[in-house]
């Protein structure tokens, strides 16, 4: 395995972790009734945008690794 492909795991693997990082925050405020109703309207939505955005990295990466 040469070096790009663990540059791009390595990258893969960190954007997920942030991604996660991010949504588990919004999640437990969002839990917490912390906040009021406009935040938790958009908070959904920025947890649905980033799932997508790891279900893009995902692809991605797939996608890559079959194009090699």
């Amino acid at each position: 395995m040469d070096l790009a492909f663990w540059g791009i795991t390595l990258q893969t693997i960190g954007g997920i972790m942030i991604a996660y990082t991010a949504l588990m925050v919004h999640r437990r405020v969002w839990k917490d009734h912390k906040v009021d109703e406009a935040v938790f309207k958009t908070m959904g939505g920025e947890q649905r945008i980033g799932i997508l955005g790891i279900l893009f990295l995902v692809t991605g990466y797939i996608l890559h690794l079959l194009a090699r």
